[in-house]
């Protein structure tokens, strides 16, 4: 004997009184219409996580409520990276490569935003180096009196309790970084 899981929210009505008391049950809605999508970001941006292919609409709405929602949402439109970063700057974190206005955004909600922006536009290097000099001193360094560059942060990485910088040195695959400018390889 096969067996079918009951549809618990089968009518519109219910489905928004689920939603509207709390976002996430937007989980166990299969294909919801859009305007339950929209009740359900617009109370709880994250909810966008259980909505297969969210429209622009839904998308919006939800990095209105909650910027970090973005981190759900494949390849957002230059609108919808501007609209999390409005909300709030960290989020940026989530973009790949954020539009120009978003670098800006994400700088001027929170300077530090800028550690998530892996290549800053001119304007958003400005713009730190003009409002927040002391977060601009930490990242960048001045080369030729004119043109800022990123400095050098030391790290290391481990994989399953390896040093993967070591390993990689091991087998010729990199050269140690001891300071100063780059030897000939």
């Amino acid at each position: 004997m096969k067996y079918k899981r009951k549809e618990k929210y089968k009518t519109l009505e219910a489905q928004l009184a689920a939603v509207k008391e709390n976002g996430f049950a937007i989980k166990y809605i299969h294909n919801p219409l859009e305007e339950v999508q929209l009740k359900a970001v617009k109370d709880c941006g994250g909810a966008i996580e259980y909505i297969h292919n969210p429209s622009e609409a839904v998308q919006l709405a939800a990095v209105k409520q909650d910027g970090y929602a973005i981190e759900h949402i494949d390849n957002p439109s230059d609108e919808v990276q501007l609209e999390a970063v409005k909300e709030y700057g960290l989020a940026i974190e989530y973009i790949h490569n954020p539009s120009e206005e978003s670098q800006l955004e994400a700088v001027k909600q929170h300077g530090r935003a800028i550690e998530y922006i892996h290549n800053p536009s001119e304007d958003v290097i400005d713009f730190l180096k003009n409002e927040h000099i002391e977060i601009f001193d930490e990242h960048f360094e001045e080369v030729n009196n004119d043109s800022p560059v990123e400095k050098h942060i030391p790290a290391e990485v481990w994989l399953d309790g390896y040093n993967l910088g070591d390993e990689m040195i091991d087998k010729g695959l990199t050269k140690a970084y001891l300071g100063g400018k780059k030897a000939q390889w």
